[in-house]
């Protein structure tokens, strides 16, 4: 977590030597980031985690083999005033705080106070998102979050599924460079953990708009990987994300658009930059089309048209001059 600019900073036990493998990653990860012990269950042990520091949040996202990882006494002679939640996405694995066990399974989460003792422990190589949060910003949404401690939050908590897609989505893009979309992305992502953690009344009001800007970037996330399907529609999504398509079309409306306008807007632009880039030159007008989700030929050429005030053909021709 910080105040200042987002950072990304990604390390891997792949970087170190075999035989300094384990005793750099519990320098490096373990005293130095995580304060944490490590104890691996199986060999070779190996890791691989990104690190995303935003303003109040610190996301955690990776793989790791087997191992304990234990918060000791010791460690928290210098507590950090933050709450982490861990969600585990493969594998098999537990997590203890408070004498309670706070994993339910795979897509659950556990919520651990960084100022106990906890074990974490995977028990077969697996995958994580874990966030570290400002205790005084989550409070600030959820005066009640330490309730939440000693439980997991089941995988199938509408708040923590979104949660989910949205770190997902935010993750695969290259944005959390700019401060701006930092603080956006930052506020989202408290919003989403407040109403996980039990956020209610006035809080939870709040929360929602932070949540509804959440939904809507991991439904445009979603588009855009389909964007070459010619099925994509608002029901198709609508099922991905088990919402009504009629709250799909609702989220895009909102904005000032409609869903169909977002994906032919998106369907246009990307294949005016595939005919710029020489890479596609092999291919024509029509394969890129098609690419891009188009079946009617003639459609495609007046909605180009209509869109950028050029034919793609135009485009095409200027391209070795753009």
């Amino acid at each position: 977590m910080q105040d200042g600019q987002p950072r990304r900073i990604h390390i891997s036990t792949d970087t170190f030597p075999d035989e300094k493998r384990l005793a750099m990653w519990r320098e490096v990860y373990g005293r130095g980031i995580a304060q944490v012990d490590i104890e691996p269950l199986a060999e070779p042990f190996h890791a691989d985690v990104t690190f995303s520091l935003l303003p109040n949040v610190a996301i955690a996202s990776g793989s790791r083999s087997a191992a304990h990882y234990r918060v000791t006494r010791e460690l928290l002679k210098d507590p950090r005033d933050i709450i982490a939640v861990s969600i585990l996405r493969s594998g098999e694995a537990s997590a203890t705080q408070f004498g309670q066990e706070l994993i339910g399974g795979v897509g659950s989460a556990s919520v651990l106070s960084g100022a106990e003792p906890s074990v974490s422990t995977l028990t077969t190589d697996g995958s994580f998102i874990t966030l570290a949060l400002s205790r005084s910003a989550i409070a600030e949404l959820a005066p009640d979050f330490e309730a939440a401690f000693g439980r997991p939050i089941p995988a199938e908590d509408p708040a923590l599924r979104l949660l989910v897609k949205y770190l997902d989505a935010v993750l695969a893009a290259d944005e959390l460079a700019n401060p701006e979309v930092a603080r956006s992305v930052s506020a989202h992502i408290l919003d989403l953990v407040a109403l996980a953690l039990g956020a209610r009344g006035d809080r939870a009001e709040a929360a929602l708009g932070g949540a509804k800007a959440a939904r809507l970037k991991a439904l445009k996330a979603d588009v855009m990987s389909m964007l070459g399907n010619s099925e994509l529609s608002s029901e198709l999504v609508a099922g991905r994300h088990n919402i009504s398509s009629r709250y799909v079309r609702k989220l895009f409306e909102q904005e000032g658009t409609s869903f169909t306008s977002f994906v032919l807007g998106e369907r246009l632009a990307r294949v005016r930059r595939m005919l710029r880039d020489t890479r596609y030159a092999h291919l024509t007008i029509a394969q890129l089309a098609h690419a891009c989700g188009f079946n009617d030929i003639s459609y495609f050429n007046r909605a180009f048209r209509r869109h950028f005030g050029a034919t793609p053909t135009d485009v095409r021709g200027t391209a070795g001059g753009t």
